[in-house]
């Protein structure tokens, strides 16, 4: 089963951004294999306007991102991550380059979905 994931960052190449602060999220996709591809580069707006968050700014944000069950930041703020974790997305504090990044977050998913398939 493929899944999406969302990294913010400013370059592309770390992960680099808070969740509140990112205007851009390189979404990524997984495939069956684990293979991954950049397959989007989504603009948004940022939720994070000099210290003050609108809830409504973060509900529109997390909604933007629905399409993905994973999201690698370097730093989120508890109404955010609560936000997401509401809709299904899982909230992953990772400040690392983004292949590495995506090679821990990828090997937890296959363990996960191991375990769980143990436990069937």
């Amino acid at each position: 089963m493929s899944y999406k994931i969302a990294v913010a960052s400013t370059d592309g190449k770390v992960v680099n951004q808070h969740f509140g602060k990112a205007d851009q999220f390189y979404i990524i996709e997984v495939d069956d294999e684990s293979k991954y591809e950049l397959v989007e580069l989504r603009k948004l707006p940022p939720v994070c306007q000099g210290g003050d968050h609108d809830d409504d700014a973060i509900k529109r944000n997390v909604k933007s991102l629905s399409d993905c069950q994973y999201v690698l930041v370097s730093r989120i703020g508890q109404r955010a991550e609560n936000e997401l974790e509401g809709h299904g997305i899982s909230v992953y504090i990772i400040p690392d380059i983004i292949e590495d990044a995506l090679n821990k977050l990828i090997s937890y998913v296959e363990i996960n979905n191991m375990i769980n398939n143990l436990a069937k």
